[in-house]
């Protein structure tokens, strides 16, 4: 287990989170996102490959003219 780099007190634990990107008036919410959650003050850290992810997808929705969307990250 590593310690939280944020409240140096929590460890993290694999875990989902709910990302939140917001841009110009948009925002894109993504659900149930794989990351390393501390279990002492909720800080989330995401892996290179699930933020590609998450960028990709709130991406296409900013393309497509989205205000607010909500979506689930899915496995692959």
């Amino acid at each position: 287990m590593h310690t939280c780099p944020i409240c140096k007190n929590g460890e993290l634990r694999p875990g989902t989170a709910t990302v939140t990107l917001e841009r110009g008036g948009s925002i894109v919410l993504l659900k149930n996102v794989p990351a390393k959650v501390c279990d002492n003050c909720a800080s989330y850290f995401l892996d290179s490959q699930t933020t590609r992810r998450v960028l990709e997808k709130s991406e296409n929705s900013l393309k497509n003219g989205a205000e607010l969307e909500v979506l689930q990250l899915q496995e692959a």
